[in-house]
């Protein structure tokens, strides 16, 4: 039989086990009350492009656009040593930045020019050319040359860079 102090001893460890046991069991904390949360902020709108300073900065700026707006349609790298389509288009732009004249001013194949002016019309609206309008005129108009391979895949003259 055990004795009075051991069983002392035992009911002793046990409270203590159960007093450990208890101070392990927290509530959870209570957080304070919140309204609704505000609305994320809305999706930032692109900034226009900067202005041209020039016709040549335009010129790249209508040619990115062309080719942003046709990515199916070009290719980029080297030229192949032969093109089998070159189409040069006259364009014109108007303040408000939309096509008021696309006319093919120098071509050989009709299914390239045909590409090349639907790859300008799927470019719209173009930058305004702003200041590049010289005074009175409506319209600022310019040269662009589509280079295509075999494919019927253009790169732009602007952008093609040295080959």
């Amino acid at each position: 039989m055990a004795s009075r102090s051991q069983h002392t001893l035992r009911i002793a460890l046990a409270a203590g086990a159960a007093l450990l046991l208890a101070s392990c069991h927290k509530e959870p904390p209570v957080l304070p009350k919140v309204g609704p949360l505000p609305a994320p902020p809305a999706a930032a709108t692109p900034a226009p492009p900067r202005a041209a300073a020039n016709l040549d900065e335009y010129k790249v700026q209508v040619a990115e656009r062309i080719l942003a707006s046709n990515p199916q349609q070009t290719f980029s790298g080297r030229l192949p040593p032969m093109l089998p389509a070159i189409v040069v288009l006259d364009i014109g732009i108007d303040r408000d930045g939309g096509v008021s004249e696309a006319r093919v001013h120098r071509s050989r194949d009709n299914a390239a020019s045909k590409v090349a002016l639907a790859a300008l019309a799927a470019g719209t609206p173009y930058p305004k050319p702003g200041h590049l309008l010289r005074f009175g005129h409506k319209t600022l108009v310019f040269s662009e040359t589509f280079l295509f391979n075999k494919d019927y895949r253009f790169q732009l003259r602007t952008l093609a860079g040295p080959q």
